[in-house]
């Protein structure tokens, strides 16, 4: 009902900005919440940021600090994760994902429907 695809990845240095972005069609984009996860090699996926389906609420994973700030926009049916001060324990697939619960889940099995993912390698 909901397709997702990401954008935004490539090869940056430490201490490099890079902003991802999700765009969404189908089902009306606002009735949704949204999150980014992300999965390193030999690791599991985990939680980076959520938003509400209203962008009131926010929340971002103790593993990245204050560095990224996720947003939407709803009229552009599209999600944004802006990272700052990049780390090579960063480097991952990055996927954004929609739940109809319209509320934040730090879990992938509370998300319906996934991206692909966009590649983001941080090197030294």
């Amino acid at each position: 009902q909901v397709q997702l695809v990401e954008s935004g990845g490539g090869l940056v240095q430490a201490g490099d900005s890079l902003s991802l972005s999700c765009a969404a069609s189908g089902r009306t984009f606002s009735s949704y919440a949204l999150g980014w996860f992300r999965q390193a090699p030999g690791k599991q996926r985990e939680f980076v940021a959520g938003i509400s389906w209203s962008g009131s609420r926010i929340y971002s994973s103790d593993s990245v600090e204050s560095r990224f700030t996720i947003s939407r926009d709803n009229a552009k049916n599209t999600v944004y994760l802006q990272m700052n001060n990049l780390k090579p324990e960063d480097t991952a697939v990055y996927y954004c994902a929609a739940n109809a619960a319209r509320r934040i889940f730090t879990s992938t099995r509370e998300y319906d429907y996934w991206g692909q993912g966009t590649q983001v390698t941080v090197s030294s």
